[in-house]
């Protein structure tokens, strides 16, 4: 005797070996015993033989249409399936009719819902026809799918893959066909997603796709600001005294955001009056205005070669940017300065001033750096009031302490795109430009956090100690910069932090209730929330600057390169600002110099591989 029962949810035979009532030894066709439950068999038969049965089953199955049963059997109630077996076939079924039924009632789930051993129901007409179409679109779905994957093995990009790029590269759906067939794909070529969509011509531009990661990420709604790119929500007061000298500014030639001018005017004794000019937007930017919303938001300019994403909206950059020959609102701090460079009297003051000229770093350069200065050189515009402000400015580096500090020593690069062509600029830390603007503005931010402090008025302060920087409303010393408070008030129009202490300041000046408490939101959320957005800036300015270092060396066609050895195998390259790994550099000592063969540039990576040739001689 020979039994079909139900194990784990499949169907199986056996012959008889035991039978003990409650259970049952058997033995399947291929030789292996086992025990099963009585409850399990569905029937018993001795014909046909044990090895021929299931292939008659599966045949009869073959021939049974699941629709045509539906159509047969009862709808409102549970039915037993050896009555649906005598029902179909009109007469007593055999055991193989009876398996037939139910191997396909058990495997149309769709059409018949199990409800007990050999006992199903029906499924009702709604249910029925959703199960179906869905089962119809899997199908569509999977054909789709092998026709995606024979396409992307073919490096041919589907065309219907072309208005979901920007999701499949930067925030993909797993659950959709066409990553699905991506990632089959990739199983079977070995590729990254990135590599494949590249090979199938997807990523035309590897600087687009770096720039749009970023965009897709913190900027979804995209960077232009709509109707807030007018002046028409500005509050500008008009009756600010008009300051009786001559500015002049000093930035990179692609500077649009000028946010600080200087002023020279000669006193009695061969003493002077520097003047520190600010740009003044929160005079016309009110606090909780639909600007000052979008500003929060951003918190600060984006800088990347070539491009930037401002924090304010242009026409609002043009209204307050110190742009030559205008009269500018500006936040001004006048030093009197003896002829020793001692100061000896600060003055604030809310006026507007005239912008005589935008120097610009590119131009002033060759006129105005230690070796003019050294040959007393004058002969160019303003080069009196460089020369006293670049001897005024070592007067401040040394109150500070930091007469030798070796980030003097440090160079700065700065990236030139024009037609797609990237030059990089180098400018040493300590030049003449570069202290003179850098010590004016870090007295600038000194005087007015001290100015706060002393008001009892709230600001945002920057300090250091132990190597830490922190942000707070409290004034702490700043070790790094020597000095003993520090509150950014100089790029109001570049950074929400300088924005919201020139507000205080403001107020402080004309002896108003300042805009903001320690206790405020409105200073407490975005002191919070700048160093994280800030952070995610500057790290993105730096991937985009080694990106088109990257492009420099394939521009330039570098081959070979000299190098300094940081430590261990990363080096730092000259001439370009550009750290990178070197896994065959054996053990030199940090500072070393070195040449390595440069070689297979990815742009999409921002890598590179570099061998280690030789050591050079100090």
């Amino acid at each position: 005797m020979n039994v079909f029962y139900e194990e784990a949810g499949a169907f199986k035979i056996g012959a008889i070996l035991a039978d003990n009532t409650t259970s049952l030894q058997i033995e399947a066709a291929h030789g292996k015993r086992t025990k099963i439950k009585a409850g399990s068999i569905l029937l018993r038969f001795e014909k046909p033989p044990l090895a021929e049965f299931m292939n008659h089953v599966q045949q009869l199955v073959n021939d049974l249409d699941p629709d045509f049963l539906w159509e047969c059997c009862a709808r409102d109630a549970e039915f037993d399936s050896s009555a649906l077996a005598a029902d179909y076939f009109g007469h007593s079924p055999s055991a193989i009719e009876t398996a037939a039924i139910l191997t396909l009632l058990h495997s149309a789930p769709m059409y018949f819902y199990k409800k007990g051993r050999g006992r199903y129901k029906a499924a009702l007409p709604e249910a029925l026809k959703a199960a179906l179409a869905s089962q119809e679109k899997k199908l569509r779905l999977a054909e789709l799918q092998a026709r995606y994957v024979e396409q992307l093995n073919a490096f041919t990009l589907p065309e219907e893959f072309k208005p979901h790029l920007p999701d499949l590269l930067y925030s993909p759906d797993k659950n959709t066909v066409e990553w699905k067939a991506l990632d089959a794909t990739c199983t079977t070529t070995k590729l990254s997603v990135l590599k494949l969509l590249e090979k199938c011509g997807a990523i035309p531009s590897s600087h687009d796709y770096h720039v749009n990661q970023f965009l897709q990420e913190y900027f979804p709604g995209g960077t232009d600001f709509g109707e807030l790119d007018s002046e028409n929500d500005l509050y500008d007061p008009l009756d600010l005294p008009v300051a009786d000298i001559t500015a002049f500014s000093i930035d990179d030639a692609t500077t649009t955001e000028i946010d600080d001018a200087f002023s020279v005017t000669p006193l009695k004794l061969g003493s002077f009056r520097v003047g520190i000019h600010i740009a003044a937007p929160a005079l016309g930017i009110t606090a909780q205005s639909s600007i000052d919303q979008t500003a929060v938001e951003r918190l600060s300019t984006v800088y990347l070669p070539g491009n930037k994403i401002t924090m304010l909206p242009e026409a609002i950059i043009n209204h307050y940017t110190l742009g030559e020959e205008r009269l500018c609102p500006a936040l001004s701090l006048y030093l009197d300065v003896t002829d020793d460079f001692t100061v000896i009297k600060t003055e604030s003051r809310i006026e507007r001033i005239n912008i005589a000229a935008n120097l610009r770093h590119d131009t002033l350069e060759k006129d105005f750096n230690e070796s003019t200065i050294r040959e007393n050189k004058l002969d160019y515009p303003y080069a009196k009031e460089l020369l006293l402000l670049w001897n005024f400015a070592h007067k401040l580096e040394a109150l500070r302490g930091k007469t030798n500090d070796i980030n003097n020593e440090k160079i700065d690069y700065s990236f030139e795109i024009i037609n797609d062509r990237v030059t990089i600029h180098e400018r040493r830390r300590g030049s003449p430009i570069d202290k003179v603007v850098s010590e004016l503005m870090i007295y600038v931010n000194t005087e007015w956090g001290k100015q706060l402090a002393d008001a009892d008025i709230v600001g945002i302060y920057r300090s250091q100690g132990g190597g830490k920087v922190r942000m707070g409303t409290s004034p702490s010393p700043h070790q790094g910069l020597g000095v003993s408070q520090y509150a950014w008030s100089s790029s109001p129009m570049r950074r929400y932090i300088d924005l919201l202490n020139q507000r205080q300041l403001i107020a402080m000046l004309r002896n108003e209730t300042p805009p903001y408490t320690k206790e405020s939101d409105g200073i407490l959320i975005p002191m919070r929330n700048f160093e994280t957005v800030y952070s995610v800036y500057s790290e993105f300015q730096r991937a985009m600057e080694r990106y088109w270092c990257l492009r420099w060396l394939l521009q330039e066609d570098v081959h070979t390169v000299n190098a300094q050895v940081i430590k261990e195998n990363l080096v730092r390259l000259d001439r370009i600002p550009l750290v990178i790994r070197v896994p065959s550099l054996p053990e030199i000592l940090p500072g070393t110099n070195v040449e390595l063969e440069i070689s297979q540039i990815d742009l999409l990576e921002r890598n590179l591989s570099a061998r280690f040739l030789h050591k050079l001689e100090a």
